[in-house]
């Protein structure tokens, strides 16, 4: 039986390119014989950018149509990526085999979390607010517009709730830095179906994705 596709979603101020191929993600998978699918979000990487929040609602809907002409996928998300990918699980669970998720922890069912962000992207430097200084280099390193990813940020959408994890039935990987502030991955383990955890040692939240050890956990992950 030929094997599914793999979509990968990257994370908050980065791309496809920043997150899947750079580090490698797309040669070890094309290597082991499956098709990706590495999308850029809205207001990401080459994808549109605007600046009104109304526009990024259909962040999901844009992902859900790249994948729309096939009846099932595998799917790797980091950090925003795997937001997208719960909430599309969660309303469309026979559509995915399995899910990994990179960088995501307990703060999935508390919501919030991105003031800080919005403050480093809008105003000058803070050097007190050392998780926003770290996204606002990011957005800049990578030619961001700032206007568009503070738009991502304030799209509207609904919190996840228990309910919507407790409908995600396909096996879930949740892979997490022991130095990641998103965790502790335990309680989203707890609230999915299906899920196990991998924590890596020594790992802060912007190194999951290139970290050799994530990788290998994913790929055995989705070989299963």
């Amino acid at each position: 039986m030929e094997a599914c596709p793999v979509l990968l979603v990257h994370g908050f101020a980065s791309s496809a390119e920043h997150n899947w191929r750079q580090p490698g993600w797309l040669d070890l998978l094309a290597e082991a014989g499956r098709e990706t699918i590495a999308v850029d979000l809205l207001g990401h990487g080459s994808a549109p950018r605007p600046t009104s929040p109304a526009d990024y609602e259909p962040v999901e809907d844009r992902v859900a149509a790249e994948i729309s002409g096939y009846e099932q996928v595998d799917a790797v998300g980091f950090s925003a990526g795997a937001h997208v990918l719960l909430r599309l699980a969660a309303a469309e669970p026979g559509r995915f085999r399995r899910l990994a998720l990179l960088g995501i922890g307990a703060g999935v069912l508390a919501g919030g979390g991105a003031g800080s962000v919005i403050a480093a992207l809008e105003g000058e430097p803070d050097p007190e607010n050392i998780h926003g200084t770290v996204f606002r280099r990011l957005a800049d390193g990578l030619g961001n517009d700032r206007a568009a990813l503070v738009a991502f940020l304030r799209r509207p959408q609904r919190p996840l709730t228990a309910d919507d994890l407790a409908r995600i039935s396909c096996p879930v990987l949740v892979v997490l830095g022991d130095k990641d502030p998103a965790g502790p991955g335990e309680p989203l383990v707890a609230a999915l179906p299906d899920a196990q955890l991998v924590t890596l040692r020594g790992v802060d939240h912007f190194g999951t994705p290139s970290d050799v050890r994530s990788m290998q956990a994913v790929l055995r992950f989705l070989d299963g």
